[in-house]
Parts: structure tokens; sequence; C-alpha cells
């Protein structure tokens, strides 16, 4: 399995997947040459200490907006790794969802989480079997929660009852060290978020020096457990800076940059695209609603529509 990816459903609001605008998306995704997608939405929990994750029936996507979005993606000869996220109302980032250690010693509030949290996945694993997505997300960067080994393998274990396909747990870039049950998953996932950038506006031969560094010791965690790694999430806006921090979304007083993100594009591609244990990509990402592609040069956003970053997607993905 080799994924030419790409993330697709993020930010997005209930009902705007069954949109005319979401499909003529899904078209332009599928000219890129992705042959897949990570479809992506998150519910809610009150609190990153919070033991109980919501349905947010004002939010949250619908079992019938995710069947539209997975059948006309299909329709579009995708294949659908469904990712579901759960994200915290406080704001604080998922990777923080854990208990303070006075209460954690109990260890009742995570039983109280997995279990919670066992529900959540589940539902959504039926779906993807449901559905015939050909991947399913198990978790995205929830540090706090990997050193809890053995709930995650129950986890896993009750996943695997509902859904017959893949499984892949999304952590998070220079911490995959800390993810102990990766053999219980069939490909490792992680959000390659790593800062190639030195400069602003830097080089894309300094990019590949710092992407080959990374590579090896990702090789060895491939090697350690004996699993593809695919990077499940990765990307940098266009904007001057963003290969430095490629995580950023936040410094929006940046100026407009598609040469540094199409930089970072071709650097990855070069150093991991042959490599015999890697899995492939899921850029971060491809909106729903796309904007006028005469605003491509406008937009401080991961997306690539209309920007240089596009034109290198195209050239591997149609072409090597």
């Amino acid at each position: 399995m080799f994924c030419k990816g790409m993330t697709w459903g993020w930010n997005a609001t209930r009902g705007s997947y069954r949109t005319p605008e979401a499909v003529d998306s899904i078209q332009k995704l599928k000219e890129t040459g992705s042959e897949w997608i990570a479809l992506s939405f998150w519910t809610w929990q009150e609190s990153v200490h919070s033991t109980e994750i919501l349905f947010d029936y004002g939010y949250t996507m619908t079992d019938r907006d995710i069947q539209f979005a997975a059948a006309e993606a299909k329709a579009a000869g995708l294949k659908v790794c469904l990712k579901p996220v759960v994200n915290s109302r406080d704001g604080i980032w998922r990777a923080h969802i854990g208990f303070p250690e006075e209460e954690s010693q109990s260890q009742l509030y995570w039983d109280r989480w997995f279990e919670s949290y066992t529900h959540f996945l589940v539902h959504y694993a039926e779906l993807a079997e449901e559905l015939e997505c050909e991947m399913f997300c198990i978790g995205c960067e929830m540090i706090k929660t990997e050193s809890q080994t053995e709930r995650w393998i129950k986890v896993i274990s009750r996943v695997r009852e509902v859904y017959s396909g893949p499984l892949i747990y999304n952590a998070n870039h220079g911490k995959e060290e800390g993810v102990a049950w990766f053999d219980h998953v069939d490909l490792i996932g992680t959000s390659a978020y790593y800062p190639v950038g030195s400069v602003p506006g830097d080089t894309e031969e300094n990019m590949i020096a710092k992407w080959l560094g990374v590579r090896d010791n990702l090789e060895k965690l491939h090697k350690k457990f004996n699993k593809p790694i695919v990077f499940m999430e990765i990307g940098c806006r266009s904007a001057l800076g963003c290969a430095t921090m490629p995580w950023d979304f936040s410094h929006t007083e940046l100026p407009f940059s598609e040469e540094e993100q199409a930089n970072f594009y071709s650097s990855v591609m070069k150093v991991f695209w042959d490599q015999p244990w890697f899995g492939g990509y899921f850029w971060w990402d491809w909106s729903v609603n796309l904007y006028p592609l005469s605003q491509a040069k406008l937009d401080l956003g991961f997306d690539i529509y209309g920007k240089r970053a596009e034109s290198v997607l195209k050239e591997w993905y149609h072409n090597k």
C-alpha cells in the first residue's frame, strides 16, 4: 500500500459535505493525482480533563454527512481513510487530554475516559466498515494518552471486532517513540510537521538535508515494529517562514510565499518517495469549500489549490 493522499473534510460545518461546492472540491482533489483522502472531522470533550466525549448535535458531522462524502470520494475513484478526531472545547490541543497525577493515580479517570473513547471510536469503526472505507485511523496526536498501553490495546481489539480493514494511529512528529503499542496497528502514522526550514525562504536543498535526518530516525522506528510509516498529516502554509514551523496556522501577518511551500513539498517527496518502508502521504489539507482560483495568490493557508505546490504534487502523483 502506498497512499497518494490528501486530508479532506476538516474545519467544515455540519451539512457542508452535502453541497455542490464540496462535490466540486472532491473532483478537483482527484485531478491532483490523489488516490486517497483522509476524511477527517471532529467532535468535542468539554476540557482536556473531561472523561466524557460528547456528540455535539449543533456541530459534529452527522453519519449522513460522512456517508455522502465517502460515496462522492469513491465515485471519483478515491480510497477513503476515515479519521474521526476528538478535540477539546477549552481550546487546548488534544495532545494534552489527560489527568493530573493525583487524580490519575486511582485510574478511575483513565478508565472512564477510555470507556467513552471506545464508544466514540467503535461507532465510527462500524460506519467505516459499512461504507467500505479502505482504512481507519484510531487516534490523532493524543500524546498524554499514549502511555496507557494496555488500555490502547483493548481499544484496538474492540475496533477490530467491528472493522476488518487496516488500522493506523496518527502520532505527532518527534513523539513517535512514545507509542509502545505500534505493533498492534497495521501502519504507523505521524503528523510530519518537522521544521526543516532554518530561515524564512529557505532553499529546497537545505530542507532536503534536514529531511535526511528525519528519514534515518523513522527508518529505525520502522525496523523496530516492522510496519510501514505513513505521513498521516504533512504540509505547511504558503507564508514566509512556515517551513520553520510547518504546524503553524496562527501567524496570519506573515507575507505570502508559495515558493517556500513548494520547496517543502518537493523536498519531502524527493527524500521519502522511493523508500521501501514508506507508505505515503496525506497532505494537510484540501478545503471542502475552495477559494476562487483567482484568489490563490492571496491565501495564506495550507491549501495548495492554484499554487506552485499543487504543480509539485501533480508531478509526483501523476508521473512517479
